[in-house]
């Protein structure tokens, strides 16, 4: 499938370039210090929850955020709340305390919460027990808190021929509701393709055939696509993934977009967000959620690993939509300028004000 290339990489790669046409300094490396970035620019980055909190999902009720993730600390799903996005708790309670008898315990993945029908409906992916793959089931409840109840006597979303299906989202336009997934297939030696089905009103059944968005097909998104979240800005359907190897730096997230939901996806060629891109802040970050909230406000939530690469914490920044494609910030402008200084302690002419007008990116705040 096609490719946008852009010159921003989350800001970064713009301002370098805009520099070097203003200084053409030859004696200037355009590389980063070795030592990378300074602890007091990187920790501009902080994990919202800084425990095990993978593959999160926020939903916004009564004036409260709910942020859900894969299993860990003996929950089926985990659930933290907060007031403001930034101060966050994590809520004794399992949002999904029980598992029917055709679910095998031990690897339930990535929530997906949302109000449909008036309720919320939880979409999990699990261990189906015949076929024994990872497949998406669905859950009800009358608070977001839970308790879940599993609904139906089978997966909701189980293609054996394709390796099961994980990492389920909802996507809601003009009173209808799409469920998004990526089917496992690289647990079997299969390609791995975004799906895309329209869902019933309540959400508990699919309402018509999944359409095929698009599959693993860069080099940076090595053997898989997985984790959609579909969100639309001025007219322009943005589909976020995460791509490669979970465990790894080479985790990250990018984005493709659409004029229709119908497709064609057009994929941005690098991601948007990386290890590298942050400055190495947040190692591996993916598992992404985008949250558009009551007050016309954008953020990303996502996970990454500790320095250790023992676990993966929660992550939750705002999203900024500027004209060469979304921005997370504030990790974006406190890179940027901490590129510029650089640049221009190492050679280049220009006041500091004129290398940020290059490149203009949102302060955080």
């Amino acid at each position: 499938m096609p490719a946008r290339s852009t010159a921003k990489n989350v800001g970064i790669g713009l301002a370098v370039a805009s520099l070097a046409l203003l200084g053409g300094c030859s004696q200037h490396s355009d590389s980063r210090p070795e030592d990378g970035v300074p602890e007091d620019v990187a920790s501009g980055v902080q994990p919202a929850v800084d425990r095990n909190f993978a593959d999160p999902d926020i939903v916004e009720a009564g004036g409260t955020f709910y942020a859900y993730a894969t299993n860990d600390n003996n929950k089926n799903v985990q659930v933290a709340a907060s007031t403001d996005l930034e101060k966050w708790e994590l809520l004794d309670s399992d949002a999904l305390p029980t598992l029917p008898t055709w679910i095998i315990p031990g690897k339930t993945w990535a929530p997906e919460v949302s109000a449909l029908g008036g309720q919320y409906v939880m979409y999990f992916t699990a261990t189906n027990f015949m076929p024994a793959l990872q497949c998406i089931g669905v859950a009800t409840s009358a608070q977001p808190t839970g308790p879940f109840v599993v609904q139906g006597d089978a997966m909701l979303v189980c293609p054996a021929d394709q390796g099961g299906a994980i990492d389920a989202s909802v996507y809601s336009e003009n009173g209808n509701h799409y469920l998004l997934w990526k089917n496992d297939g690289n647990c079997c030696g299969l390609d791995t393709w975004i799906s895309i089905a329209p869902l019933s009103p309540d959400g508990l059944t699919l309402a018509g055939p999944a359409t095929q968005a698009f599959k693993q097909t860069l080099s940076w998104e090595g053997h898989l696509v997985e984790a959609p979240t579909l969100v639309k800005n001025t007219g322009t359907y943005y589909l976020f993934y995460s791509a490669n190897d979970y465990g790894g730096e080479d985790y990250a997230v990018g984005y493709a977009t659409a004029t229709s939901l119908d497709g064609p996806w057009e994929k941005n060629d690098e991601p948007f967000l990386s290890t590298g891109s942050s400055g190495d802040a947040v190692r591996g970050p993916g598992g992404q959620d985008i949250l558009q909230t009551s007050a016309g406000e954008s953020w990303i939530a996502f996970h990454g690993w500790d320095g250790a690469f023992t676990y993966r914490a929660l992550y939750v920044e705002p999203l900024q939509w500027e004209a060469e494609g979304p921005v997370v910030t504030p990790l974006t402008a406190d890179l940027l300028h901490y590129e510029i200084d650089t640049l221009r302690n190492e050679g280049y002419p220009g006041p500091r004000d004129q290398a940020y007008a290059l490149a203009p990116v949102p302060e955080s705040g």
